[in-house]
């Protein structure tokens, strides 16, 4: 049952190009297959989260991130009662534009394309399901539904200002309306997101050494949490010490935004998706008291995860990788997989060529990227 907040699926505004729906699936359940069986989400596997791919085993990588972000954000959405096909569908699209090694390697690609418009994941996970995914017959991309769209483009809010060209150029031929907040099932998606890496992102740092259960007690919510095993099971082994710890602060998280979203559903009394849009604020967000708890977390993991030595020498040397391929490609094009040459030719200016070779780049793997720069014989 849905609420009458919700998106239901009869109200959808339907697909760029016109097709058949399916008799046994709805339009986001559609949305969803084709995200899960595009190549670039096959890619997921093996792009870097945190640490790169290649590290261990054991640490999340963009898929298994994507996986555990679409998980609660279909918890979320069943118990607000919003559409769970399509809050999952944006769930497992939100990162499909990231580069090879995560935000380093999106802030040397951004920093290679500033002089032709600069880079940003979010616009170009709209562009890989609205162009460079081809596979039909028929169209370019996938051919989602207007709201998984709205969903990719606005799960963050609404955007403002100037639009990164990727997003502007396909705004420009199917309005999205930016300026709006999307639908609850985007936003669910997004707050999905900050639980599921606030929560991995700690044990991953703990399975990597860079803190232990002593340093992390010290913060808010982990630190009730921790005390609250120990109470219910003295001389727990480490490992399961940890998991019990982490799985309360995972807890503690969706139950406020839960709590938090239905008080502000219940004073904004919406009666339909666009009254959701019509809002000047989100609907579905975290507390104030726990979003300032989050941020104590967040600069703990700043300072001693994304900041430690070992991540930043991987991060240095990453970012000369990116910055090598993408100087390579521009300037020998030729070098460019054969089934890119028919656009690189079509290319009639450098600022087209760079956008070419950044799609390129950042649709590899962190293993292709790497095994790239030494095919290549770049970087001395």
């Amino acid at each position: 049952m849905l609420a009458i907040y919700a998106t239901h699926p009869g109200g959808s505004r339907g697909r760029l190009y016109d097709e058949g729906e399916s008799a046994f699936r709805e339009p986001f359940q559609r949305d969803r297959d084709r995200i899960i069986h595009s190549s670039a989400f096959r890619r997921l596997k093996h792009k870097t989260q945190v640490f790169v791919e290649h590290e261990g085993d054991y640490f999340r990588t963009r898929l298994t991130h994507s996986i555990e972000v679409a998980q609660v954000a279909r918890t979320i959405a069943g118990a607000l009662g919003l559409n769970s096909h399509l809050t999952e569908a944006v769930a497992l699209a939100h990162d499909l534009g990231h580069t090879p090694f995560g935000h380093t390697g999106e802030d040397a690609l951004d920093a290679m394309m500033a002089p032709y418009g600069g880079f940003d994941h979010n616009a170009q996970a709209l562009k890989i399901v609205t162009s460079l995914e081809r596979h039909y017959a028929e169209w370019d991309g996938l051919n989602l539904t207007w709201e998984t769209l709205e969903g990719i483009a606005k799960h963050n809010g609404p955007v403002v200002g100037d639009l990164p060209y990727a997003l502007a150029e396909y705004n420009a031929r199917h309005d999205l309306e930016l300026n709006t907040h999307a639908g609850a099932e985007a936003q669910a998606a997004a707050l999905a997101d900050d639980i599921a890496y606030n929560n991995h992102d700690l044990h991953d740092g703990l399975r990597a050494g860079l803190f232990d259960m002593d340093e992390i007690a010290g913060l808010p919510i982990v630190g009730q949490a921790i005390a609250q095993v120990d109470a219910t099971y003295p001389g727990l082994d480490a490992g399961r010490r940890r998991h019990e710890a982490l799985r309360r602060v995972f807890g503690v998280m969706v139950e406020d935004v839960l709590t938090t979203s239905q008080a502000l559903l219940a004073d904004a009394a919406p009666r339909s998706v666009e009254d959701i849009r019509a809002l000047d604020h989100a609907v579905i967000r975290f507390s104030p008291v726990l979003w300032a708890d989050l941020k104590v977390i967040r600069d703990f993991l700043f300072t001693r995860m994304y900041r430690a030595p070992s991540v930043v020498a991987m991060r240095e040397r990453v970012t000369c990788v990116v910055e090598d391929l993408f100087a390579h490609y521009r300037d020998t094009p030729s070098d460019l997989p054969t089934e890119w040459r028919a656009e690189i030719e079509a290319a009639t200016s450098d600022r087209r060529l760079a956008r070419l070779v950044a799609d390129y780049i950042a649709g590899m793997t962190d293993r292709f990227a790497l095994q790239e720069h030494k095919r290549l014989g770049l970087g001395g």
